[in-house]
């Protein structure tokens, strides 16, 4: 069996907008058969990366020397083919989400080769990840809001020599919702999410044609900036 661990970044945890995507995101994995767990960063107690001097890479190797919760995300992590960073853009990150990312170094190998113009390196040989999948929401309009964030989950799975499967971008999602409750559009956008995580399994990869529903405009960019600045 197929084994996801989702780490979802968000502040807000289950009432985000970052979590209701994410969810339709893992119910299209499940129902496909795979093995699906989600962790809030939030939630959990972690410290900083703050140890110096890659300790985790050359005195004790594969190991961290902060002892917090992190170590119990470790085994877990390792035992997941796929891993999906799911997150709300925070200029680009919020904390709790970088502090995961920072303390996925002792996963890591410290192999370098030189591709394609970079230093990279590799997961260690006990690391089943091979796919890395970003799940992402924003608020402004365009979906380019969340470059930054995309080409850090890519470097991310390039740094370890992993396959980056691919972005599930919402922009203004906010608007999935009214009044508390999913909109008509909003049920289209979540039903794409879903199909996207079939897609995934069974396929292979998502489609162009199905992240691309996904992450479609509500309104007109002029219509959303008026909306904003009414509030200032």
């Amino acid at each position: 069996m197929i084994k996801a661990i989702a780490i979802n970044g968000s502040p807000r945890k289950e009432k985000g907008n970052t979590a209701t995507v994410l969810s339709s995101f893992i119910n299209g994995l499940t129902e496909c058969g795979v093995d699906t767990g989600i962790f809030y960063a939030s939630k959990l107690k972690l410290q900083p990366c703050a140890c110096g001097g890659m300790q985790c890479w050359y005195e004790t190797p594969g190991e961290c020397c902060i002892r917090d919760d992190m170590q119990l995300l470790y085994p877990k992590l390792k035992a997941a083919e796929i891993l999906i960073i799911a997150t709300p853009v925070y200029i680009p990150l919020p904390g709790d989400m970088q502090n995961v990312i920072n303390r996925l170094c002792p996963l890591v190998e410290p192999y370098l080769e030189y591709r394609v113009g970079r230093t990279r390196a590799r997961f260690r040989q006990d690391v089943n990840i091979r796919k890395i999948i970003l799940v992402s929401t924003g608020g402004w309009w365009e979906k380019e809001n969340m470059s930054s964030v995309v080409r850090i989950i890519e470097e991310l799975a390039e740094n370890a020599s992993v396959e980056f499967g691919g972005a599930i971008l919402r922009p203004h999602a906010f608007l999935m919702k009214k009044d508390g409750k999913i909109t008509k559009e909003g049920e289209e956008i979540l039903g794409a999410v879903s199909r996207a995580g079939k897609e995934l399994i069974q396929e292979g990869k998502m489609s162009q044609e199905t992240l691309d529903i996904v992450s479609r405009p509500f309104i007109t960019e002029e219509e959303l900036r008026q909306r904003y600045n009414q509030m200032v």
